[in-house]
C-alpha cells in the first residue's frame, strides 16, 4: 500500500499533483487556505481529508509525505517546517530562492533522515531518460553543444522571473546529460510587464569540458515551443515536448571537400519511447523513495546544484556581465567514512555502511543501500539501493546483490554466486515494480556458482552447496545440493555435517560440540542456543572450545 501524502497548494499546479497522488491511492489530505476551492473538488477525491491549515497537517502522523505546490517564495519556511516535523518532503521547483536556503534545507534532510525531493519533472520524462542514455553510451559522438527554447504565451507570474519559473527544468535537465555544473554563466534579458520581472532571458554557458549551451525561456512568445537540441560529433537529437514524436535523431555528418565542410544530411530517426506520464513517474518517485529511504533522482542534492547556476544566471542578469559559478553551500561537513572503500570501489551517496566494513576493488554500493559493521565485499560486487545487508557479511567477489535481497547476520555468498529478483524476466518489458524479496537468513552459507531463485526463504544456517539451484523455501540448517537443489541432510551452525544420532535423537556438531535435535520431520533444532542469537565472542573468535565456555558458564552461574 503506498504511503499517505498530502499534497499543499491546489492551484494550477497542485491540482496535477493531486490527481496524480489519488490516481496512486496515496492522497490523505489537500491542503490549501482557500478552502472555498477545496470544496469545489470535494466530490471528486472521496475518501480524502480537506483542511486549510499546514499545522493540521504538520501534526497528522499518518501522513508520512508532504507534497508543498506553493509560490516559490513559501518553498523554504514550508519545507523546513516539514523537514523538522520528521515529513519527507517533495518540494516543486526551485528548492528555493536562496542557495543558503537551499543548503540549509538539504542540511536538515540529512540531520532528521528524511527524504527531500524537488520537482524537475524533465527528469521524469521518458524522451529525457532515453536521451541521457544515449549520451551516457556514446552514441551522439562528443556532446559539441545544447541548446534549450522553453517559449509560450503563458502563465505570466509577478513573484518570480522568467528565469526562475521556467529555466530550473532546462537546467536540471543540462546538468543531468553532462553530469557537471558550468563554469562560467552570463544572462541577458528584458521586462516588459513588469519593470523589474524579466519576462524573457538568455543563459549561456561554459563547461569545463568544452560543451557550450544556452537555454532561452520567454513568456511572451505567439506559440508554445519546448525543444532541447543536443549536438554531438556523430549525430544531434531533438527533444520537442509538443512533437507527437518527442525524441528524434538526426545523423548528420560533416564532410570536407576542398578543405571546406560540407553538410550531408540525413533521413530523421524517430525513437521509440513508452507511454508514460512525467508527472506520474515523478509521483511514483517519491512514494517509492518514502519506501525505500534511497535518494530520488531529483533529490535536494540536486536541486541545490541547479539552484546555484540559477542564482549565477540572475547574478549575471542583475550585474550586467557574465559570472563564474561559485563552489555551493555545503549542506553539512561528511563525516569521516567509519569503513574501508579501496580507490576503485564507487560508493554512491547516501548509503549506511557500518563500521569496519570493507570494500574492495571494482565494487559498487549504489545510493540507498544499508550495509551493518564489519561487513567484506570483495572485488566486482555490486550492491543496488534497496537492499538490506546486516552485519558481519562476507560476500565473495563478482556477487550482485539486487533490489529485493535482505540478508541477515553472518551470511556467506560465495564467488559467483547468483541472485534474482524477477522470475521471468525479459528485456523488452519493465518489470520494476515486481521485483520478488528474497531472504536469507542469519548465518545461511551459498557456495560458489549457486543461483537462488528469487521470492523464496533461505533459512538461518542453511548450506547450499556450490553450483546449486534453489527454487523453494529452505529450512534452518538444511543442507541443499543440485539442480534442483534438494535437501540432503543437515548442517550445523559451524558448517558440519550433522549425522547419526544418537537412541534421543540428538546430533552432535564435532566442532563445537551443539547438540541438534529434529524434533519434527523437516524441523531441526539446536538445544543449546537460539537460532537467533549470535555466537558468544570467545566462540567465534575461536579463543575457547564449546566445553570450556560450558564449563565457565555453568560455575559463573554458581
Amino acid at each position: 500500500m503506498a504511503a499517505n501524502v498530502a499534497v499543499v497548494g491546489h492551484g494550477y499546479w497542485g491540482k496535477n499533483l493531486a490527481r496524480n497522488f489519488f490516481e496512486l491511492g496515496a492522497l490523505r489530505t489537500l491542503c490549501d487556505e482557500n478552502t472555498a476551492a477545496l470544496e469545489a473538488v470535494r466530490a471528486k477525491y472521496p475518501g480524502v481529508d480537506f483542511t486549510g491549515s499546514y499545522d493540521e497537517v504538520l501534526g497528522d502522523s499518518e501522513i508520512a509525505g508532504v507534497v508543498l505546490a506553493t509560490p516559490a517564495v513559501r518553498h523554504y519556511e514550508m519545507a523546513k517546517r516539514a523537514l523538522l516535523a520528521d515529513k519527507d518532503v517533495f518540494v516543486e521547483k526551485p528548492l528555493a530562492l536562496d542557495v543558503k536556503e537551499g543548503a540549509e534545507l538539504v542540511r536538515i534532510a540529512a540531520e532528521h533522515k528524511r527524504i527531500l525531493m524537488v520537482g524537475h519533472i524533465l527528469q521524469y520524462h521518458p524522451a529525457v531518460r532515453e536521451l541521457k542514455r544515449l549520451v551516457a553510451n556514446g552514441d551522439l559522438g562528443r556532446v559539441e553543444y545544447i541548446y534549450s527554447n522553453r517559449l509560450n504565451i503563458g502563465k505570466i507570474r509577478a513573484e518570480e522571473n522568467i528565469l526562475w519559473s521556467f529555466a530550473p527544468h532546462d537546467i536540471s535537465v543540462l546538468l543531468g546529460l553532462l553530469g557537471e555544473e558550468p563554469q562560467t554563466v552570463s544572462c541577458e534579458g528584458g521586462s516588459y510587464l513588469n519593470s523589474d520581472v524579466p519576462d524573457v532571458t538568455l543563459s549561456q554557458f561554459g563547461f569545463a569540458n568544452g560543451v557550450r549551451a544556452h537555454v532561452f525561456v520567454s513568456w511572451l512568445h505567439p506559440v508554445k515551443e519546448q525543444r532541447l537540441v543536443v549536438v554531438g560529433s556523430a549525430q544531434m537529437a531533438v527533444f520537442d515536448d509538443t512533437a507527437a514524436e518527442k525524441l528524434v535523431l538526426y545523423p548528420h555528418k560533416i564532410e570536407w571537400k576542398d578543405r571546406v565542410p560540407t553538410a550531408v544530411k540525413s533521413d530523421a530517426v524517430a525513437v521509440p519511447l513508452p507511454k508514460e506520464e512525467p508527472l506520474r513517474n515523478e509521483c511514483q518517485e517519491f512514494l517509492d523513495s518514502i519506501e525505500s529511504r534511497r535518494a530520488p533522482l531529483t533529490d535536494g542534492a540536486e536541486g541545490l546544484r541547479v539552484l546555484n547556476v540559477l542564482r549565477a544566471c540572475q547574478e549575471a542578469l542583475t550585474l550586467g556581465r557574465p559570472q563564474t559559478t561559485k563552489p555551493q553551500a555545503k549542506a553539512a561537513e561528511p563525516a569521516k567514512p567509519v569503513y574501508y572503500a579501496h580507490p576503485t570501489a564507487i560508493v554512491d551517496q547516501p548509503a549506511e555502511i557500518g563500521a569496519g566494513t570493507n570494500i574492495w576493488h571494482f565494487s559498487h554500493i549504489l545510493a540507498g543501500a544499508k550495509i551493518g559493521e564489519r561487513c567484506i565485499f570483495g572485488q566486482n560486487c555490486q550492491v543496488a539501493g534497496d537492499t538490506v545487508i546486516g552485519n558481519n557479511v562476507k560476500v565473495q567477489n563478482n556477487v550482485s546483490i539486487y533490489s529485493g535481497a535482505h540478508i541477515d547476520d553472518d551470511v556467506f555468498l560465495g564467488p559467483s554466486c547468483v541472485l534474482t529478483n524477477v522470475t521471468n524476466p525479459r528485456s523488452q518489458v519493465n518489470r520494476h515494480s515486481l521485483y520478488e524479496k528474497t531472504f536469507i537468513r542469519r548465518g545461511a552459507t551459498v557456495g560458489a556458482n549457486a543461483t537462488v531463485v528469487c521470492g523464496i526463504t533461505l533459512g538461518r544456517y542453511s548450506f547450499i552447496a556450490a553450483g546449486s539451484v534453489v527454487a523453494k523455501d529452505v529450512p534452518d540448517y538444511g543442507l541443499m545440493v543440485g539442480n534442483p537443489a534438494r535437501r540432503i541432510g543437515w548442517m550445523s551452525r559451524h558448517g558440519h555435517r550433522l549425522d547419526f544420532p544418537n537412541e534421543d535423537g540428538i546430533m552432535v556438531c564435532p566442532e563445537s560440540g551443539y547438540s541438534y535435535k529434529e524434533e519434527h520431520p523437516g524441523v531441526l533444532r539446536c538445544l543449546d542456543l537460539d537460532e537467533d542469537a549470535p555466537l558468544p565472542a570467545e566462540l567465534a573468535k575461536g579463543t575457547k572450545s564449546y566445553d570450556e565456555f560450558k564449563a565457565e558458564s555453568e560455575a559463573n552461574s554458581h
